[in-house]
């Protein structure tokens, strides 16, 4: 064999190899601008969107608080004690996907309006309320899930709640003051964390680590002022059934 065909298969072997090597280049450039356009939008465009949702869902709350001043919930009275009647105000179940409470954790300056549901289209317009749990303010366990890193990440900084800590919500009926009891960790299998218990208690749940959903972070909350107070007291009060 010549030089000359030697020369020419090696000049075409070596151009293919060129070129292959650009077309690898270009595809891991875009494939990485995918993908941090991609964390980008998770990060940062979800917050938008969501900040969005937020605005128009507080004048919809502000509304329907306002539509409930005007005409007030019925009030039950359940006992007469010396010093005051023991009332109680019942207030009705949201449906599906309804913005119905402002949640307020003042020492992480969070204010957030809770929708009813916790499926994921619902999650991504702000807190959800576990149907089948008590609404806040009433008797039991009354469950709230959020997003902690995208979505407006509202339960971002969970992990810095304390003993003592307060959390308000306010619904339609009033305001209603919890304290933080406990925070822990759980796997995502341990659904008991949503179970009924005694009193008037709020369960505040979002993904852990941050960025991963491996765990669960579970916030416990009891209420210590609000509508209801006086009627939990007195529930708790009562002889066990059992």
């Amino acid at each position: 064999m010549g030089l000359l065909p030697i020369a020419s298969s090696f000049i075409l072997s070596f151009t293919m190899r060129r070129r292959d090597i650009a077309i690898l280049g270009w595809t891991l450039i875009w494939s990485g601008l995918f993908i941090f356009g991609y964390l980008g939008w998770q990060l940062f465009g979800t917050d938008l969107v969501n900040a969005r949702v937020q605005a128009d869902a507080v004048v919809t709350f502000d509304q329907q608080v306002e539509e409930s001043s005007e005409e007030p919930p019925e009030v039950e009275v359940v006992a007469e004690g010396e010093a005051a009647e023991i009332e109680f105000i019942n207030e009705d179940v949201p449906v599906e996907d309804e913005a119905f409470a402002r949640l307020i954790v003042p020492s992480l300056g969070l204010e957030a309006i809770v929708f009813e549901g916790v499926g994921t289209e619902t999650l991504t317009k702000g807190p959800g309320h576990m149907p089948g749990t008590p609404i806040p303010g009433q008797p039991g366990n009354s469950v709230i899930s959020g997003h902690r890193t995208t979505y407006g990440r509202p339960f971002y900084d969970f992990d810095l709640l304390a003993a003592g800590d307060r959390i308000e919500i306010e619904t339609s009926i009033g305001n209603h003051v919890y304290e933080v009891r406990e925070s822990f960790i759980v796997a995502p299998t341990d659904v008991w964390v949503t179970d009924d218990r005694a009193g008037a208690w709020l369960t505040l749940t979002t993904c852990h680590p941050r960025f991963s959903a491996r765990q669960r972070l579970i916030i416990t909350a009891e209420l210590v002022e609000g509508p209801n107070w006086e009627y939990v007291q007195f529930l708790d009060q009562l002889p066990d059934p059992t």
